[in-house]
């Protein structure tokens, strides 16, 4: 693969051998304000990735003192927002009670249904009506697990269907 680095001045190119495991050592650069910043620009992906380091996590990455994580490039679930997931799990906890957990694997003709759940939900709240009256929670929090169920049948449970 080869990838651009561009520098505070010139861009330069350096060619990288991706690792057995596909991984690819990100390329650091510092801006001309002392900021970290990574570019990775892989021309047969045509993608460019463009992510800012404090220096704590830069150095918590690549030096060897104690206190050091390696988990640049992992997924951060600490992105995801605590309201939205929060009222999510009590329409998750309030449907494993109803039902039973993890019903809504089984669902039959699941695509159909979850999507038609999802637009319920959804267009109760947009005409103003902010909790569904039957659980007494957020309308969007049962749009939210109706999308994820949507999501999981479409790419895993009834991906033929």
């Amino acid at each position: 693969m080869r990838f651009e680095n561009y520098g505070v001045d010139e861009p330069t190119t350096k060619t990288m051998e991706p690792e057995p495991d596909g991984r690819i050592e990100p390329i650091f650069l510092i801006d001309n304000d002392g900021d970290k910043m990574i570019t990775i620009s892989a021309n047969d992906l045509l993608d460019t990735i463009e992510i800012s380091l404090n220096d704590d996590i830069l150095k918590s990455q690549y030096d060897e003192s104690p206190g050091r994580k390696y988990d640049f490039g992992k997924l951060e679930y600490g992105l995801i927002p605590p309201l939205a997931l929060r009222e999510m799990v009590a329409v998750l906890t309030k449907g494993a009670q109803k039902y039973e957990r993890d019903n809504w694997q089984l669902v039959p003709d699941s695509k159909r249904r979850y999507f038609d759940a999802l637009q319920r939900h959804l267009w109760d709240w947009k005409a103003g009506e902010q909790n569904d009256p039957e659980t007494g929670l957020h309308h969007l929090a049962h749009a939210l697990c109706n999308l994820m169920f949507l999501y999981e049948h479409d790419v895993k449970y009834s991906v033929d269907k």
